[in-house]
């Protein structure tokens, strides 16, 4: 089971990063744009995210149950980040919103659809194992 979390999690961060990328090269960092995903949330997602999983990798080579407890958490958290930026975005998505040159219109839904679905599956794997199953 830590073994799934891990690969699900790497799957998982993948995704993450092809939207961080698209956010990024789209110019969502720049001041003039329209965006509606605060850039502190998004680079803090992805940090939160990288310290999780590096986290994750110590666990699985130490064998500590409290890293199991405390990469948990931070999904959790990773999950709210996450959930906030949806919902701030699904507007941009719909046309909704008064951003139609933000940067988030041209994120693939297929990869945020997946990057929602792995992590999910992600929590849950952690879940289970930090839990002992």
């Amino acid at each position: 089971m830590n073994i799934a979390a891990l690969i699900l999690w790497i799957i998982t961060a993948a995704g993450g990063f092809v939207l961080l990328a698209k956010w990024v090269t789209g110019g969502g960092i720049k001041p003039e744009n329209r965006t509606r995903l605060p850039a502190p949330v998004v680079f803090a997602h992805f940090a939160v995210a990288v310290v999780g999983l590096v986290l994750w990798i110590v666990y699985l080579i130490a064998d500590v149950d409290a890293l199991a407890w405390i990469s948990l958490g931070l999904l959790v958290l990773l999950a709210l980040t996450g959930l906030l930026m949806v919902t701030r975005w699904l507007p941009v998505r719909a046309g909704n919103a008064d951003n139609a040159q933000a940067p988030e219109t041209s994120f693939p839904l297929p990869v945020v659809g997946a990057h929602g679905l792995f992590a999910i599956a992600t929590v849950v794997t952690v879940l289970l194992t930090a839990i002992g199953i």
